[in-house]
């Protein structure tokens, strides 16, 4: 029997190695496509649960289009880096589609048709430099015409990528317009003129409910009548709650409880029950509005006959005669005029918001033993305190009100995200109330039948409570211009754009909302931030004084020039010797004064540059080095071991 050669070992080695590839390979496609070691300290690169969730879900194919202009956006590198993490995340949630995904890159490069195809389906270019336009956007659709845009890809929305991405397939994943339900004692249809301004052709609906109206199928709930929230609702509104009976309390209750979304706007004092503006007197009992037993059941409290002042946020006003008998503007410290430092910047209702109206709101407290997770959305500045509403009622001068108004130091919440676990608020069964609710004698009866099973425990509920109403008004945040015939509405604020983003976010599924802001790729330099506020600690208060010192120079000398120029000859400044010597001498200072600014401004930047300086020599130098040693450390220790195999041999 003859041996088999080395050369034969050879060939079946590499052959068996080519089939040991090509296996693995189609082993990791099948079943490790999405398999990911994701070594960054916050998972960037991996989705959260709630998105892999939804993307199991997907029951028809969604094409997603990511457009970006390679060519264009070659000179901005935080651009190239930041479509590299969308690509890569985009890839992710094909993987986790199950194919259901369908994922396509378009170059729209310039002049070409893709470039216009872009522009078609409503993306944004940036403008470079070399006037060529830079297109960094995505397109969803599905099966039923449905059509989701992201113009541009916004570096300040990094935080919530992950969530605009989910919610584009969410969306997108819907097979229908989703149903709004309503209830409401305020005129969201017809307007300030109520009922009678409708009848006499005067209609002009709140234009955040022309908004809902336009994107979502509204279904308006009549207060009176109400015993049950339809079940093909995901989201119910409730605009003002005032004097709503226990019969649509219950409806509201056993909405939430069979896991509906509720978006409730409270109010201690509604200025749209009350004519006239500040100090005016109400219409009657619809002027506060509360949900009672509800919202301790929801883990609130809610006082009515509080208001929130606030010295710092309050809005400018015009009120009474000043001078000359013309209005004088005063602050009103009733009305708040909130920011960015007011906000939640992790929750999508409140990230994007810049400048919020609110009138007379309350405040919202976590009730004591409450279940439920309680996270603020909206709060006051730390100069704020509260106001018997009966003082905003008849006190009529808003300094006068200024004058009593003590701030307690305390952020107070006027907007709050409920979550988690909550039981009934009607642990004894509907009320009696609720068996037969009063019928309108205009209208036929309606056999609505038995009401649904009590449902006495959720395990996580989800809600958003406001302690204001008012912000809904036109009147608060948007200028209403009629153009041609049309209603033209310009916001003054974004208080209809955080109730637009409040009904997205509640429409979408338990996953969805579970999305909360990640963290950015780009890391700051910690230790670079930190060299930078010691060196300003060192030398702000020497360049400060330079700084004065060169001020002060450059006045003198300008005033000494002046005085030259009441006397001339022949049309040139007279100046006599001292004036000429203290000029030269304010020069000299002048230029010795800049030379040490400059010097102390180089000194701040001194320190930065030479870690710059030992990072570059790490990365370019010792790096290698230590990569090369550990090679002739590992080589010498191959040698060491051959040897003593040979030696034992």
């Amino acid at each position: 029997m003859k041996p088999i050669s080395h050369r034969v070992y050879a060939l079946s080695a590499i052959a068996l190695g080519v089939v040991l590839f090509l296996a693995v390979n189609i082993v990791s496609n099948q079943w490790l496509s999405v398999a990911r070691l994701d070594l960054t300290e916050n998972g960037l690169y991996t989705v959260s649960p709630g998105t892999k969730a939804t993307l199991s879900k997907l029951k028809e194919p969604i094409t997603l289009r990511f457009y970006f202009s390679r060519a264009p956006a070659t000179g901005y590198a935080s651009i190239v880096a930041y479509s590299a993490r969308i690509r890569d995340l985009l890839k992710e949630y094909s993987a986790y589609a199950g194919g259901k995904i369908i994922l396509e890159e378009i170059d729209p490069a310039p002049f070409t048709p893709a470039e216009d195809e872009a522009v078609a389906q409503g993306l944004t270019g940036a403008p470079t430099q070399d006037g060529e336009n830079v297109y960094f956007g995505l397109v969803g659709t599905n099966t039923l015409a449905g059509h989701e845009v992201i113009p541009f890809f916004d570096q300040g929305r990094e935080e919530y990528l992950e969530y605009d991405l989910t919610s584009m397939v969410y969306k997108l994943s819907r097979t229908q317009k989703p149903k709004l339900a309503i209830l409401s004692a305020l005129p969201l249809e017809s307007g300030a003129g109520g009922l009678q301004a409708a009848l006499a052709g005067n209609s002009n609906p709140y234009v955040v409910y022309q908004q809902l109206r336009d994107n979502y199928d509204v279904q308006m709930l009549d207060p009176m009548t109400t015993d049950r929230i339809p079940t093909d609702a995901s989201t119910l509104i409730v605009a003002h709650p005032a004097n709503f009976s226990a019969t649509v309390q219950y409806a509201i209750d056993q909405f939430v409880m069979r896991g509906g979304h509720a978006i409730v706007f409270l109010d201690p004092l509604s200025e749209s029950s009350v004519q006239g503006g500040p100090g005016a007197q109400d219409q009657g009992d619809k002027s506060s509005s509360t949900l009672g037993p509800v919202l301790t059941a929801w883990g609130v409290d809610f006082d009515v006959t509080k208001v929130v002042g606030d010295a710092e946020l309050a809005q400018p006003v015009q009120f009474g005669g000043g001078p000359g008998g013309q209005p004088r503007v005063v602050d009103y410290i009733a009305w708040m005029r909130m920011t960015p430092n007011n906000f939640d910047r992790t929750d999508p209702i409140t990230a994007n918001l810049q400048v919020l109206n609110v009138a007379t709101a309350g405040s919202l407290k976590q009730h004591q033993g409450a279940t439920t997770k309680f996270q603020p959305l909206l709060q006051t500045s730390s100069t704020s305190g509260q106001l018997n509403s009966i003082e905003i009622r008849t006190v009529q001068n808003p300094n006068d009100l200024l004058r009593r108004f003590q701030p307690t130091g305390a952020r107070f919440v006027i907007g709050a995200r409920l979550t988690g676990a909550a039981k009934t608020a009607f642990p004894a069964g509907p009320p009696a109330a609720a068996a037969k609710p009063p019928a309108d004698p205009n209208e036929p009866p309606k056999d609505t039948g038995p009401l649904p099973a009590q449902v006495k425990e959720a395990k996580d509920i989800n809600v958003v409570v406001f302690g204001d109403s008012d912000l809904l008004d036109d009147r608060f945040w948007v200028q209403v211009q009629n153009v041609v015939g049309q209603r033209v509405a310009v916001p003054s604020a974004d208080n209809g754009a955080m109730v637009m983003n409040a009904v997205e976010n509640m429409m979408g599924s338990n996953d969805l909302i579970s999305l909360r802001t990640r963290e950015r790729s780009a890391r700051p330099f910690v230790v670079v931030d930190q060299i930078r506020r010691s060196a300003e600690s060192r030398f702000l208060a020497e360049e400060q004084q330079l700084q004065q010192k060169v001020q002060t120079t450059e006045a003198s000398l300008r005033q000494l020039q002046g005085q030259g120029q009441n006397q001339t000859q022949n049309g040139a400044p007279v100046l006599n010797r001292a004036q000429q010597t203290q000029i030269e001498k304010f020069r000299a200072d002048l230029v010795q004064s800049r030379a040490s600014l400059r010097q102390v401004q180089a000194s701040l930047r001194e320190d930065v540059e030479r870690l710059g300086t030992v990072l570059a020599l790490l990365n370019i130098a010792l790096v290698p080095l230590l990569i090369a040693a550990a090679a002739i450390g590992l080589s010498f220790l191959r040698q060491r071991r051959r040897a003593k195999a040979r030696a034992l041999s």
